[in-house]
């Protein structure tokens, strides 16, 4: 897996959190790390960004932002409002495959959820994703909502021929109700792919030093954690 797109079913779900947790897990394997967001919103020009939060959660990382918007809107309504040229997917290709030359594993975060619009013309991450032939971790709500936008963007994944890596959970209650108990035994099931973690919440609150000594303990082994869904759920 040396590319991978990490995408979710909205915004502030967790996703920047989520891909910090994947660095720190693959660093603490001694694998090198590229973390790439094609499209930076709602950040103003030397302000740190999602990017410079994964560094700051995860250590040593190659952190690369291809285009940064100042106001929070979609991509390419932020870029056309700016006066700016949007970014496009194949230049996304492009720098993932230049860093993915010198990285173990690139991380590419994308801007709210897969078919948020990149330009005028509708071009999205999925494009990307498909110029890459990578495959896209979903990063998904816990409560209330959760299944049918989570199936939505996996209905969206297979109709365009793209791989869902897994789903994970990018802020688990620390009291958990009963929707939220009853989603993580139904959220592998609607998206017809396996839970592959869960990241508590509060978790970008951590020290960097709590973050990457916890961050493996949230994700399963095919995303370099030593998280068990199984023992996660009670499954027998």
């Amino acid at each position: 897996m040396p590319v991978l797109i990490v995408s979710g079913t909205g915004t502030e779900i967790g996703k920047t959190v989520t891909t910090a947790a994947i660095a720190a897990a693959a660093r603490a394997q001694a694998r090198t790390v590229a973390v790439l967001k094609p499209a930076q919103t709602g950040v103003a020009p030397g302000e740190p960004g999602d990017v410079a939060e994964v560094e700051r959660l995860a250590g040593a990382v190659t952190a690369v932002e291809l285009a940064r918007f100042p106001e929070p809107l979609a991509p390419n309504t932020a870029a056309r409002r700016a006066g700016l040229k949007p970014v496009l997917p194949a230049e996304i290709a492009q720098a993932a495959k230049e860093l993915d030359q010198d990285h173990d594993l690139v991380l590419v975060e994308g801007a709210g959820g897969l078919l948020v619009h990149l330009d005028d013309t509708g071009s999205t991450l999925a494009d990307a994703a498909r110029l890459l032939d990578a495959p896209v971790l979903v990063v998904a709500q816990a409560g209330l909502g959760t299944l049918n936008i989570t199936q939505l963007t996996a209905e969206a994944l297979r109709a365009r021929g793209l791989r869902c890596a897994g789903v994970v959970i990018g802020s688990w209650p620390a009291e958990p109700g009963l929707a939220v108990r009853c989603n993580v035994a139904d959220l592998p099931v609607v998206a017809d792919a396996p839970l592959t973690g869960a990241v508590p919440e509060g978790a970008g609150g951590l020290t960097p030093e709590e973050f990457r000594a916890a961050a493996p303990g949230w994700l399963a082994p095919e995303l370099y954690g030593t998280w068990d869904a199984a023992t996660f759920t009670g499954a027998p």
